[in-house]
């Protein structure tokens, strides 16, 4: 039994001298940066958890996308909509001056697209046309925080839509979440507690597919790792300040194992460059973490 005691104290002592490495090497990485940086990371399989400034509440931005598909999948799952179903997409819903491959694809609208498109466009490419449509079709943003409330998921509030972020600078911080709101959320989904399993997969297979924001989470990571993710990006105001630079993402290990990961930089003077690197250098301290 003593040799079991001593045994469980060095693996704790171990544990504790890596979380501290960790902990020295994330701090070295934001330090003396003009931003506030958001982390948390929570293993899946060892409940390891990380978390610095992880209660803040900080802007989105198209993170939300995320939440946003899991309420209209939601509508999926009880019937209330279909993948299948078309939606007319025309001037009225493909805006002008937005990040919008759906609008690119289709510049001149009067043309009917299936909802699953619309879906992956707006998770997988980040479209702010697609999200519009997605919470005008649901009954607005209102009914997105139901949802979430009805799960359970705390430190997240949603009000406005990309339009209307789009208006407003400041609308964005009604937007927000905790980063351990979103590690948490993202535990929910991978368990199967947000969605039935059909609809998991198949939002899973889109965010696997994510083809924005390379340069931050994914940038340092072995190729081919499977990264489920969602990115969100503000942009400059006229003052040179980043309202928000962010990713969340569900990370698959060589072992098989899993971690979610969220990293938030909100209102950051440095240029989006720095933003994008400290991402990506803390994606990387915590893979290497993982994977000693």
């Amino acid at each position: 039994m003593k040799k079991l005691g001593l045994l469980f104290l060095l693996i704790s002592v171990f544990t504790f001298a890596q979380r501290s490495v960790l902990e020295q090497k994330i701090n070295s990485i934001i330090k003396d940066k003009k931003a506030t940086v958001g982390v948390s990371v929570l293993g899946f399989e060892n409940g390891f958890k990380y978390n610095k400034n992880s209660e803040k509440k900080l802007p989105m931005q198209s993170v939300f996308k995320f939440h946003i598909a899991t309420a209209v999948l939601d509508f999926v799952d009880k019937g209330k909509l279909s993948l299948d179903q078309k939606i007319l997409l025309n001037k009225s819903n493909l805006l002008e001056n937005t990040w919008s491959p759906l609008r690119d694809k289709y510049p001149n609208g009067n043309v009917e697209v299936p909802l699953s498109e619309i879906l992956e466009y707006t998770v997988a490419k980040s479209d702010n046309n697609g999200c519009d449509i997605l919470l005008k079709l649901v009954g607005g943003p209102h009914v997105v925080q139901k949802f979430m409330d009805s799960k359970r998921v705390t430190g997240f509030q949603i009000k406005y839509n990309e339009a209307e972020m789009h208006k407003d600078w400041n609308v964005q911080y009604e937007n927000y979440s905790t980063t351990n709101s979103a590690v948490q959320i993202l535990k929910k989904f991978y368990d199967g507690k947000l969605l039935s399993k059909k609809s998991t997969d198949y939002l899973m297979k889109i965010m696997l597919s994510t083809s924005t924001g390379l340069n931050k989470l994914v940038e340092q990571l072995p190729k081919n790792t499977p990264v489920a993710r969602k990115t969100g990006a503000s942009g400059k105001n006229d003052a040179g300040l980043t309202g928000a630079e962010n990713e969340i993402a569900i990370v698959t290990l060589p072992n098989g194992k899993h971690y979610a990961i969220s990293v938030f930089v909100s209102n950051s003077m440095e240029s989006d460059a720095v933003n994008c690197k400290m991402i990506s250098d803390i994606s990387k301290t915590v893979w290497d973490y993982f994977n000693k």
